[in-house]
C-alpha cells in the first residue's frame, strides 16, 4: 500500500511493489518523483525525514537528513548588516540542502535495486516534462515575482517570460541531469565537481559557504523517540526535527481523548493547551545540539505539566507557514517507510543555480533564531531546527499498526496527534482519520514571526459550538473554511491482516494498493 499527495507518485511507487520491489525501492522511487512533479515542496535542494521498519526484524529507524547552516554566517555576520533574523529568501536563507544524503541513508537501510533505475521515472518526466497541475499552477502563480527575478528559477518555471500555467508542460531538463548524477553517485552532492558548482553559484550571489559544510554532510540513523499511548508504541524522530513534540503532546494527553467525544471541545481543548505547551517548551529549551529536550518527555515532568495544561499564561511564542510533501509505503513483508521532504517555504529561498535544476532551500530562515545564547541560536554547524516528522506506530510486541505523516509547517506536530487519537482511541478507519476535521494552534516555532498572537483555528465542519466553548475557555477560537485547515496526511494502517490506506482529500494524492 501506498499513499501520496500526487497520484503520480503514487502510482510510481505502486508500480515499483507491483514489480517486486521493497516499501524502500518504493519509497526511492516516490522521493524522486514528487521532487520532479511538487517542486514548490520539496526536492533535492531541500531536507528530509523518514522513520522506518525492518519488516524482517521489526526494529525501527530513525532518519534524519538536514544541513549545517554556512559556515561563514554566524549572529555577527547579520547583526552587522542591521538584521534581527535571517532573511525569508535569497541566498542567506540557505542551509546545506540534506535531501541527497537522506536518500543514500534510505537506499542503504533496505533498497534492493539501484538508484539508477528507481530514479528513471523521475527522470524521465523530468527531461520530458509533465502538465501543471492546478495546485503546482498555483503556487507558481503565488511566486512568480520571485521565480523570474531568480535567473535560475526563471529558466525553469518561466522560460518564456511568464511562469508556467495549469495544464502546459513544465520541463526540467537540468534537473533530470542533476538526478542522474545523483543516481550514479549521491555523494556527489556533497563533494565533487557537481557539489562544486553548486557551492561556487550560491558564494557568487553572496551566501557564506566554505563547502566544507557541504563536504560534512551525512544523514544520520538513529534509533526513534518512542512513546506508549493508547496501548501502543509511537515511534518518531529526534531534534532537529519537532517528532518528539508528538511524543510530547500525547504524553500530556495521558488517556484524555479516549473519554472524550472525539473533536468535541474537551478534546479540542486537551490537544490545544497540549500543543501551547509543546512549542512554548520547544522556544525555551530545544536546539538541535542540546539533549535538554529528552526531560520533558520523563514521566514526572509530564505529569507536573499536565496538571497545569488549564492555567492561564501558556503562550506560544512563534508561527509561520511551510510547504512540504509526504508519503508513507508498506510492502507485503511489512517494511514501511514514513518519509516527508520539503524547501522549507514554497520554492524555498527561490535561488536556483543555474544548470542544475535544483531548488534551494530557506530552511536557515525558518529554523535558526538570531537570539544570542539560545540553543537554537544560529552557529556554524548547528543544524537549523526543522518542521518535517513522521511516524510509525506499533502494538506492544512490535507488530505493525500504522504509519503516517503530514505536511503543514508547525501544523504537522498537531495534526499527527489528533490522526494517532483518531485511530488508536476511536478507531477510525484511514480515509476518514485523514479527513476528519481538523484545528491547530499558532503560533508555533518559526523564527519569522515571533510575538504573533494566540490563535487557534478550526475547521468549520468542528461547528461552531465547539470555538465558542473554547473562548468560553480562554482559547481565543476562531472558524476557517471547512476543508481550510492545511496539511495533506498520507496514513497506512494495518486491520485484520490487511493494509487499508488514506490520502488526504485537502490535496491531490492517493492511495493504492499493489
Amino acid at each position: 500500500m501506498v499513499a501520496s499527495a500526487h497520484p503520480v507518485a503514487t502510482a510510481a511507487g505502486a508500480r515499483v511493489l507491483d514489480d517486486g520491489g521493497s516499501a524502500f525501492d518504493a519509497a526511492l522511487a516516490m522521493a524522486a518523483v514528487t521532487a520532479v512533479v511538487l517542486p514548490a515542496q520539496c526536492g533535492i535542494g531541500g531536507d528530509a525525514f523518514a522513520v522506518v521498519r525492518d519488516g524482517r526484524t521489526g526494529a525501527i529507524s530513525a532518519l534524519h537528513g538536514s544541513g549545517f547552516g554556512p559556515d561563514g554566517a554566524d549572529l555577527s555576520f547579520f547583526s552587522d548588516r542591521g538584521l534581527d533574523a535571517v532573511p525569508l529568501t535569497g541566498p542567506w536563507s540557505i542551509a546545506v540542502p540534506g535531501a541527497v544524503s537522506a536518500l543514500e541513508a534510505l537506499a542503504d537501510l533496505g533498497a534492493t535495486r539501484p538508484l539508477r533505475e528507481l530514479f528513471a521515472p523521475a527522470i524521465d518526466l523530468a527531461r520530458h516534462g509533465v502538465a501543471l497541475s492546478r495546485k503546482n499552477a498555483v503556487d507558481l502563480a503565488g511566486c512568480a515575482s520571485m521565480l523570474t527575478d531568480d535567473p535560475g528559477c526563471s529558466a525553469v518555471f518561466a522560460p518564456e517570460g511568464r511562469v508556467v500555467r495549469e495544464g502546459e508542460v513544465l520541463v526540467q531538463a537540468d534537473l533530470a541531469s542533476t538526478l542522474e548524477a545523483v543516481a550514479a553517485d549521491p555523494t556527489a552532492f556533497y563533494r565533487g565537481a557537481l557539489a562544486e558548482r553548486l557551492v561556487s553559484g550560491l558564494r557568487a550571489l553572496g551566501a557564506p559557504f566554505s563547502g566544507e559544510e557541504w563536504a560534512a554532510q551525512r544523514a544520520r540513523v538513529t534509533p526513534p523517540v518512542t512513546t506508549r499511548y493508547a496501548g501502543h508504541d509511537v515511534h518518531v524522530n529526534a531534534p532537529p526535527s519537532p517528532g518528539y513534540m508528538i511524543a510530547q503532546q500525547l504524553g500530556l494527553c495521558g488517556d484524555e481523548l479516549s473519554r472524550t467525544e472525539l473533536l468535541g471541545a474537551r478534546a479540542v481543548a486537551t490537544m490545544a493547551r497540549t500543543a501551547i505547551r509543546a512549542f512554548a517548551d520547544r522556544f525555551a529549551l530545544v536546539g538541535s545540539d542540546q539533549e535538554a529536550w529528552r526531560t520533558l518527555l520523563d514521566e514526572r515532568v509530564l505529569e507536573s505539566a499536565r496538571a497545569a495544561l488549564g492555567a492561564s499564561g501558556l503562550t506560544a511564542p512563534l508561527r509561520g507557514a511551510g510547504d512540504t510533501t509526504s508519503f508513507v509505503v508498506v510492502d507485503a513483508d511489512l517494511n514501511a517507510v514514513s518519509f516527508i521532504h520539503s524547501n522549507a517555504f514554497t520554492f524555498g529561498s527561490g535561488i536556483t543555480v543555474p544548470g542544475t535544476g535544483v531548488v534551494m532551500n530557506n530552511r536557515l530562515a525558518r529554523g535558526a533564531y538570531l537570539i544570542e545564547g539560545h540553543p537554537n541560536a544560529l552557529a556554524p554547524r548547528r543544524r537549523p531546527m526543522s518542521t518535517l516528522c513522521a511516524w510509525i506506530a506499533t502494538a506492544p510486541d512490535g507488530a505493525l499498526r500504522a504509519v503516517g505523516n503530514t505536511p503543514g509547517g508547525d501544523g504537522q506536530v498537531q495534526w499527527n496527534v489528533q490522526i494517532l487519537s483518531h485511530v488508536l482511541d476511536h478507531g477510525l478507519e484511514p480515509q476518514d482519520a485523514v479527513d476528519a476535521p481538523r484545528f491547530s494552534v499558532s503560533p508555533g516555532s518559526d523564527a519569522n514571526a515571533i510575538d504573533a498572537a494566540l490563535r487557534v483555528s478550526c475547521e468549520a465542519r468542528i461547528g461552531a459550538e465547539v470555538t465558542d466553548a473554547l473562548r468560553d475557555d480562554g482559547l481565543p477560537a476562531a472558524l476557517v473554511g471547512p476543508w481550510a485547515g492545511g496539511g495533506g496526511a498520507q496514513l497506512v494502517e494495518m486491520r485484520s491482516g490487511a493494509l487499508y490506506g488514506g490520502s488526504d482529500s485537502r490535496q491531490d494524492g492517493h492511495a493504492l494498493g499493489a
